[in-house]
């Protein structure tokens, strides 16, 4: 694959009840405003919400398998949580290459995006892009 600056791909996933409860017990965040209902509806949003790294965690779906692509390496991301990502939401993650760096590194524009075309996530990513064939 030739890569140049504009090249976007995007994943887009619907956020279920095991995703959230998974991605806790994988990371031992058990956070009642994401694992109980109860206490959630006293908490700021009213209701549950998603890690947001686990939000963010789709960007590196795009990152390893669209774009780039396998073989990439990543090196570096910023996020910006900007809005909740709920239960039931439809989210998509989308990579746009920014800049071309030496020694075959990208910078990348990293955006999370809810059913709704919200921005939920906002960020940059930095990554060595995996070899190409000459």
């Amino acid at each position: 694959m030739s890569y140049k600056v504009g090249t976007k791909a995007s994943f887009s996933k619907t956020i279920a009840e095991c995703d959230v409860y998974g991605f806790a017990g994988i990371i031992g965040d058990f956070n009642p405003l994401h694992v109980n209902a109860a206490e959630a509806e006293e908490m700021l949003f009213g209701r549950r919400i998603v890690h947001g790294m686990l939000t963010a965690s789709f960007l590196s779906t795009v990152i390893a398998s669209r774009m780039p692509g396998p073989g990439t390496i990543y090196m570096e991301q910023n996020s910006r949580f900007l809005k909740p990502v709920f239960f039931g939401d439809t989210i998509t993650a989308e990579v746009e290459i920014t800049e071309l760096l030496e020694k075959g590194r990208a910078r990348l524009k990293t955006t999370v995006v809810n059913q709704d075309g919200v921005v939920v996530v906002d960020g940059t990513a930095l990554v060595k892009l995996p070899k190409q064939e000459e």
